[in-house]
């Protein structure tokens, strides 16, 4: 299996049907390292420019669900894209990857592609992209709702629980003290010690 062949089963995994072929196109258009990697709790995909290599990498995590996938995938293409067009000196999530991310999203933005419910999101998150998709509450608990696995019950995001709620992950317990953009400040109750979470973690209410 040559890599057209792998990249184009590896879109029709994980990804709408409806949208396998322009994703296909993107890639061909201008091509990539491409893999999808194991879960990471701070990040759903993830590309890094880096001038002293010929051939970019975008990574994505491979238990999203298939209208997550498409949304990280042209999200990150859209860095790829940006950075080639404007330079390296543009911010990640600034103007310019905006009207990129928003170029490439369009022909998807399309009820053929996604369900109604995660599409009236979707289109209003498309106005003003974030810097991610879990950012924007109401488009992540539509997305969530098509999930490959069920969740364990009283699994929440940790931006959808309050300031001061004590919370466990990988079976630590922290407290939910502030929000700062895309990451949460959290005290380990046994330690003390502070850290910053991802507001898409997943945690489980004491």
């Amino acid at each position: 299996m040559n890599n057209d062949q792998a990249f184009f089963k590896a879109f029709q995994k994980h990804l709408p049907e409806g949208a396998v072929n322009y994703c296909y196109d993107i890639w061909k258009e201008k091509p990539f390292n491409f893999y999808i990697t194991n879960t990471r709790s701070s990040k759903l995909g993830d590309f890094r420019y880096r001038s002293d290599r010929k051939t970019q990498t975008i990574t994505i995590n491979h238990d999203l669900n298939p209208f997550q996938f498409l949304i990280t995938y042209i999200h990150e293409v859209a860095h790829y894209h940006a950075f080639a067009m404007y330079g390296l000196n543009i911010k990640p999530h600034g103007r310019e990857w905006k009207l990129t991310f928003q170029k490439l999203m369009m022909p998807m933005l399309d009820p053929k592609i996604f369900p109604i419910e995660v599409l009236i999101h979707l289109k209003r998150h498309m106005r003003n992209p974030k810097a991610s998709s879990v950012s924007d509450y109401f488009l992540m608990v539509e997305l969530r709702k098509f999930d490959k696995e069920a969740k364990e019950e009283g699994i929440q995001l940790l931006q959808q629980i309050k300031s001061g709620t004590v919370f466990e992950i990988r079976g630590r317990v922290f407290e939910k003290l502030e929000t700062r953009r895309t990451r949460v400040l959290c005290m380990e109750l046994d330690t003390g010690r502070k850290y910053l979470i991802s507001c898409h973690a997943e945690v489980k209410v004491r």
